[in-house]
């Protein structure tokens, strides 16, 4: 039997509950709507409901900034790993099938000329 709560897109948690359960305040999740992120549903009564999709939206920001990445970054990010998860689930629904090479958890390989330090000497 399925529930609302068993949706992850259900706006389930308060304001509060939600800065809570990820660790971080209340000013830090408006902070995300202002940067156009996430935008929580309301109650009827006017209050934010977060739902859990949110806050793992929320969650990775958190970690993005802790790694210092400044918070338009961050969104960016995180608004395209989302973006690249709903594709591969998609094509999955489709019928297609992802390869390895296709695994949103494996960080990419960076080009070796990029990462290779070249040193000259000095006129």
């Amino acid at each position: 039997m399925s529930t609302t709560f068993d949706d992850a897109d259900y706006p389930a948690y308060t304001m509060g509950r939600a800065a809570e359960l990820i660790g971080v305040t209340p000013a830090f999740l408006r902070s995300l709507g202002t940067a156009g992120l996430i935008e929580p549903e309301r109650s009827l009564g006017g209050h934010r409901r977060y739902s859990r999709h949110q806050l793992q939206l929320a969650g990775r920001v958190r970690q993005l900034l802790d790694e210092s990445m400044p918070l338009a970054a961050a969104c960016r990010i995180v608004t395209l790993e989302d973006r690249l998860t709903a594709a591969h689930r998609r094509i999955l629904d489709l019928g297609g099938a992802l390869t390895p090479d296709d695994d949103i958890d494996v960080p990419t390989q960076t080009h070796p000329d990029i990462v290779t330090k070249r040193y000259y000497r000095a006129p």
